[in-house]
């Protein structure tokens, strides 16, 4: 309060030089004298400001003062307060980021993955067809090779027949059956053999 009163008798003469300059008008009538004073007045206004003064400044200023730093008080804290809500909504907002970021690449993984599981799954489904493929070809070929066998026997043995029946009727003699599967047994082997080495 103590450096409010110079600024507080400086508005006190200004506030009573203003009043002070009364258009005092004569009593004949006379013209108005722009810088007469009234001295009692003057001094009535200074006396009533001072009492104004000094009974605002043990009632009202306190209560003025108290209130004007409450709501200080309260704007800076509100002001504190709203700093951080705003760091806290920073903070969650880059936690969120981060966690959507995070959900991105996992999802990124998690897709390349499914990617990567088949390609695998393709190439070994490929590879098991292949397989497949090639086991079919090998046991028909193996087939192939057991029937052409059976067939060139059953040709060896009928060939076989054919001749030694031709050769018994061209000898005009009678072969025992031992004598004749020796014989049959031998063009089979002479037959093998010929056709092992033209091939």
């Amino acid at each position: 309060m103590r450096k409010w009163i110079p600024s507080m008798a400086m508005a006190v003469v200004a506030l009573n030089a203003l009043p002070g300059l009364v258009l005092a008008s004569s009593a004949e009538g006379g013209e108005a004298n722009p810088v007469s004073l009234d001295l009692w007045q003057s001094v009535f206004t200074i006396l009533v400001f001072v009492l104004l003064v000094v009974i605002l400044s043990r009632t009202a200023y306190g209560a003025i003062l108290d209130g004007l730093q409450k709501r200080e008080r309260f704007i800076r804290e509100s002001l504190d307060v709203a700093e951080k809500a705003r760091k806290a909504a920073e903070t969650h907002m880059h936690e969120y980021e981060e966690k959507l970021r995070k959900a991105r690449e996992e999802a990124s993984a998690i897709v390349e993955e499914g990617r990567r599981d088949a390609e695998v799954v393709r190439r070994r489904i490929e590879g098991e067809a292949h397989e497949s493929c090639e086991n079919m070809l090998q046991r028909a070929r193996r087939e192939i090779e057991i029937s052409r066998d059976t067939a060139l026997k059953a040709l060896y043995e009928e060939t076989a027949n054919l001749a030694a029946s031709l050769a018994v009727s061209a000898l005009n003699r009678q072969i025992s059956p031992e004598e004749h599967q020796r014989l049959v047994m031998d063009a089979l082997r002479d037959l093998g053999q010929r056709q092992s080495s033209a091939n």
